[in-house]
């Protein structure tokens, strides 16, 4: 989601949380619906993801998809072109007109809370002022190669669906009332660096990242 929606996500986690599986989903198999581009019924896994790995919110969906799906008759599999399976930038432009479409419907429902900075936003032309740039941007949508075979898979799965914002492994240290950590920063690749935080701020964005109760993740 875009740094703005992922605000408003921050206060309206279930809300925006359901939006965004909703969403991402109805994207995926109306673009694979259409015979223009693969023309079969597809099915996946979606996996929340909310941390980046600075422990910033960043509200994102992982989706574990076939390279292929069922034919509209039933009774074949269509597969997707080596190595492509449907273009991004489709599917983005359709998944940004649905999710804003049903953040919209959720503000008339009276579905969302404002609260500090955002409470401006209660007010239904600052609220439509607010979107109107995320309306124009370029969302992210990203395809990767697929995995090598089912067990990478389930590696994968096993990783995510008992994951939570920062494993053991990055924690370096904890020391006159400061964490250190260690994190990818992806406009570097090759870096690893090391963050230092002071312990309530640590817990701060640790905390962004506990789901709603009863919320799932996958």
């Amino acid at each position: 989601l875009p740094e703005p929606i992922a605000a408003l996500a921050w206060q309206n986690k279930r809300v925006l949380y359901d939006i965004l599986f909703r969403t991402s989903a109805e994207t995926l198999r109306t673009i694979a619906a259409d015979p223009k581009h693969l023309g079969a019924e597809i099915g996946f896994i979606t996996v929340l993801h909310t941390w980046g790995q600075n422990l910033q919110h960043h509200p994102h969906v992982h989706c574990v998809v076939p390279g292929g799906g069922i034919a509209p008759d039933g009774e074949h599999w269509i597969a997707c072109r080596p190595g492509f399976f449907l273009p991004v930038r489709v599917l983005s432009r359709l998944f940004r007109r649905l999710f804003l479409a049903q953040l919209r419907h959720a503000f008339d429902t009276g579905a969302l809370h404002f609260y500090g900075q955002l409470e401006p936003l209660a007010d239904i032309r600052a609220f439509a002022a607010f979107l109107a740039p995320a309306a124009q941007a370029e969302w992210v949508v990203y395809a990767k190669p697929p995995f090598g075979d089912a067990r990478h898979v389930l590696d994968y799965l096993g990783r995510y669906t008992h994951r939570v914002a920062i494993s053991n492994h990055r924690l370096v240290s904890f020391d006159d009332g400061h964490v250190t950590f260690r994190w990818k920063d992806y406009k570097h690749p090759v870096a690893t660096k090391t963050m230092t935080l002071e312990a309530d701020e640590f817990i701060r964005r640790f905390l962004l990242h506990v789901p709603p109760d009863g919320f799932k993740r996958i």
